[in-house]
């Protein structure tokens, strides 16, 4: 059994900084992070907690690579966990497969329960620990040792990055045409594609997520160390959220820079809200996500909440659209997570078409990005992003990735594409360069 020891933070923004120096120590370490996120219909839709953060490593799921072994590690252990789910766990649902370059490593599936669980909610941080592992004195003792880490970490910048693109524009414009003649032929109504920017280079990891947060503070920023792999995301999409017995899912279509000032946002706020190749997107996702929850939703529950909302980030404005659903309170919740995986917005429909076409064009193995990462609770709720606006670092392979793409319909421009992706990039960019 795990205690609950409330305990009192001064500065919870300058704490969460000193925990990641504390937390990287550790093995297995990670940080989910709201950075309380204000938008519409903020405290139900997005987040549960300010931040919660595991550190180090009571059991392990890694060796294992399908749902089934998730399910298993699930059940058999009724506590916290946290992991990951790559994209390439497609190849375990459906007859498909991923040859392409896997430059970084990443196993299919990696969860954890953590020795240590630090939450916040409504600002009250919490400490959640094995009373058999632990005194209260030793817990007092740890958060001590956090609150006295030293911050010269974050002096330490990254070296200059010379990033490299897998596709140049010329290729990549070429690459969008050929797709858009798979729309033409009826094969697929939307197909996400995605390359990758990439350097054999070293970083700073926390520096780095420091600095991406700064520049882009989004409701599911995440930090994951899984021993010389990193992740170090500002994703701004939910996948899918369970709470009691309401699932939601929050599929990002639609994109738009922001304006100078509050009179061109609104303008670039209405031209998103208006523009018809966005809306045919985002709706076609919708539809696909729907279908996706109705395979484990109780008979006529699967609701549209909101269509095509405008939020807005720090450097973009995104379409986002809300369907739930309810499901049985018996319900195995990996079912729930395989059969709406991987999530639409990052494939395209009909999904499987789209994913077999994904492996042909796309130049390297997607691997964790576009897949997810989140919690599961005791008692079996659970929030997972979806893997975008992320960098991914292997630091025995020195290898550093982001990778980014876009929706491409019948009605796409490729030029325009391109200058979504780039826009997209530009945060990542930013902060490497």
């Amino acid at each position: 059994m795990r205690k609950d020891l409330e305990i009192k933070i001064k500065d919870v923004e300058l704490f969460k900084k000193k925990l990641l120096i504390f937390g990287n120590k550790y093995q297995d370490f990670v940080l989910l992070d709201s950075n309380n996120f204000t938008s519409r219909n903020t405290q139900q839709t997005y987040y549960e907690y300010d931040f919660i953060a595991g550190v180090g490593i009571k059991s392990e799921l890694t060796e294992k690579t399908d749902f089934n072994d998730l399910s298993n590690f699930n059940k058999k252990i009724n506590d916290w966990k946290f992991g990951f789910l790559t994209y390439d766990l497609k190849n375990k649902i459906e007859k498909l497969e991923s040859k392409n370059l896997d430059e970084l490593l990443f196993p299919n599936i990696h969860f954890f329960v953590p020795e240590i669980v630090i939450l916040s909610k409504k600002a009250k941080v919490s400490v959640l620990y094995f009373e058999n592992q632990y005194k209260e004195s030793e817990i007092q003792n740890i958060i001590h040792l956090i609150e006295t880490e030293d911050l010269s970490v974050f002096d330490t910048k990254n070296p200059s990055i010379n990033l490299k693109k897998r596709f140049n524009k010329k290729e990549y414009i070429e690459t969008i045409k050929n797709l858009k003649k798979h729309n033409q032929n009826g094969d697929i109504y939307e197909i996400n594609f995605c390359h990758e920017f990439y350097s054999k280079s070293s970083i700073e990891p926390i520096f780095t997520y420091i600095r991406l947060n700064e520049v882009s503070p989004t409701p599911f920023s995440c930090f994951y160390k899984f021993d010389d792999k990193y992740l170090i995301s500002a994703s701004p999409e939910r996948f899918l959220k369970k709470n009691n017995n309401k699932v939601i899912s929050q599929p990002i279509k639609g994109t738009i820079r922001k304006g100078s000032n509050k009179k061109e946002d609104e303008k670039l706020k209405e031209k998103l809200f208006n523009d018809p190749k966005e809306r045919a997107e985002n709706v076609m996702i919708v539809d696909l996500v729907r279908n996706d929850l109705s395979r484990t939703a109780k008979k006529g529950s699967v609701k549209v909440e909101e269509l095509y909302g405008i939020y807005a980030f720090s450097q973009v404005f995104q379409m986002i659209s809300t369907i739930s659903s309810e499901v049985e309170q018996d319900i195995d919740i990996v079912d729930i997570i395989k059969n709406a995986f991987p999530m639409g917005s990052m494939t395209g429909a009909p999904k499987v078409r789209a994913m077999q076409i994904i492996e042909e064009f796309e130049k390297t193995k997607r691997g964790l990005y576009s897949g997810a990462v989140g919690y599961i609770s005791p008692d079996n709720d659970f929030d997972f992003n979806v893997v975008i606006r992320s960098i991914l670092y292997n630091q025995t392979r020195n290898y550093v990735s982001f990778t980014v793409g876009g929706a491409i319909t019948s009605l796409a421009d490729p030029e325009k594409e391109y200058e979504e992706c780039m826009l997209k990039a530009e945060a990542m960019l930013r902060v490497l360069k």
